[in-house]
């Protein structure tokens, strides 16, 4: 089963959506345009339920199959939101928002799933439950968390969840897709590091935070090198360094570091966290500086439940055909939110081919709308597949 016919049809329609959206980009949870657009198609579409509001500003639609019996039930979702920068594209429908800009491509995951809603309200040729899952926050704000504390698994009785996120540089018509953990656990790390300034002229009578804020940096590498068994993954980066003077002839009391710490294993992320706050105590001591660390856990690995990623190949197939599917590539350490749900349920996080663009978070990115039809019809052939009329 190819792309499917309807969906190839209402490609323009999907197109027109995607670029309504990404011309009027909204952030987090404050999503008001974005989700009354949302709620206004699945009504249109005659969606058996439309719920807002679900975990802060997310929204929920729910299909119902042919049949009267209960059956499987299967979540569809997309994330909704954008991100804090300035749009470079130059597109006609260019981000009219300064600031913000859909450079992630959630804008083209929502109109995916709104496509998928339509094709499935007019034809319901399943037997069971679809419940599509419109999601604000992921860019940094935990809104999968969210909607799963706020009850979504259970209010809605799902048995698995799917989610699908575009890919630049994997070619547009072809998808990816990996069992096990396929995205990292994104930690953050900021710290303060405290000594005595003063003229920068007589370094004697100062303790100088700097020497050991550079040694802290370098040292916390070993955390990677020495700690870490070496066929596991973990990235330290320190990625911000900031005195609070310009001036080149002060020596400052504080200096700060921050960072991010990316893991693909729960015990290796445990390890870490108590390496770099030992690291750091010393290291600052040792030259007679003190610290002050807080460290904060993100987004957990993203894990696609073995069972599911078999099955989302196989209905990648089934669209693209077997030469474009690369089932079991290297995991990424990129964060995705999606990973609060599957460790809620069963499920797997796919790859669609965005083509030859700018990368993702790049301001002069653009989804490709000639991935919709590819993205609808693997949403769409997975619920007919799995929950066969």
């Amino acid at each position: 089963m190819p792309v499917k016919n309807r969906l190839a049809e209402l490609l323009p329609e999907i197109t027109e959506w995607r670029r309504d959206i990404h011309e009027n980009p909204e952030l987090l949870y404050d999503l008001p345009r974005t989700t009354a657009l949302v709620e206004e198609k699945l009504r249109a579409f005659g969606c058996d339920e439309v719920v807002p509001g679900v975990g802060r500003s997310g929204v929920v639609g729910v299909i119902k199959g042919k049949s009267d019996t209960k059956g499987r039930v299967i979540g569809l979702r997309a994330d909704m939101d954008a991100l804090p920068m300035a749009e470079k594209t130059g597109l006609p429908f260019a981000s009219k928002n300064p600031g913000k800009m859909h450079a992630c491509g959630h804008d083209g995951h929502t109109a995916m799933l709104l496509g998928t809603a339509k094709y499935l309200a007019e034809t319901r040729n399943f037997d069971g439950t679809v419940v599509l899952i419109f999601q604000p926050a992921e860019e940094g704000g935990a809104g999968g968390k969210a909607m799963v504390d706020d009850g979504l698994m259970d209010r809605w009785g799902i048995d698995e969840v799917y989610g699908m996120h575009n890919e630049p540089g994997l070619p547009l018509g072809e998808f990816g897709v990996s069992p096990g953990p396929i995205m990292a656990a994104a930690d953050e790390v900021k710290i303060v590091i405290r000594g005595r300034g003063g003229h920068a002229a007589q370094p004697h009578n100062v303790i100088d935070p700097l020497p050991a804020a550079c040694a802290t940096v370098m040292a916390l590498q070993t955390v990677a090198s020495r700690n870490t068994d070496p066929l596991k993954s973990v990235v330290v980066s320190i990625c911000v360094m900031n005195t609070e003077s310009a001036a080149t002839n002060v020596i400052d009391d504080t200096v700060t570091l921050a960072g991010t710490i990316r893991t693909l294993d729960e015990d290796v992320r445990d390890m870490a966290e108590v390496r770099i706050i030992e690291i750091v105590n010393a290291t600052a001591a040792a030259y007679g500086c003190t610290a002050d660390i807080h460290y904060e856990r993100g987004y957990p690995v993203t894990v696609n439940h073995e069972e599911n990623a078999e099955i989302a190949a196989e209905v990648a197939r089934a669209v693209v055909g077997e030469g474009r599917v690369h089932y079991g590539r290297p995991p990424r350490m990129g964060a995705e939110d999606f990973s609060y749900m599957l460790r809620a349920r069963p499920g797997a996080f796919v790859n669609v081919g965005n083509g030859d663009s700018a990368k993702v978070h790049h301001p002069e990115y653009n989804f490709n709308d000639e991935a919709i039809p590819y993205g609808c019809s693997f949403f769409a052939e997975l619920v007919e597949s799995r929950m066969p009329a």
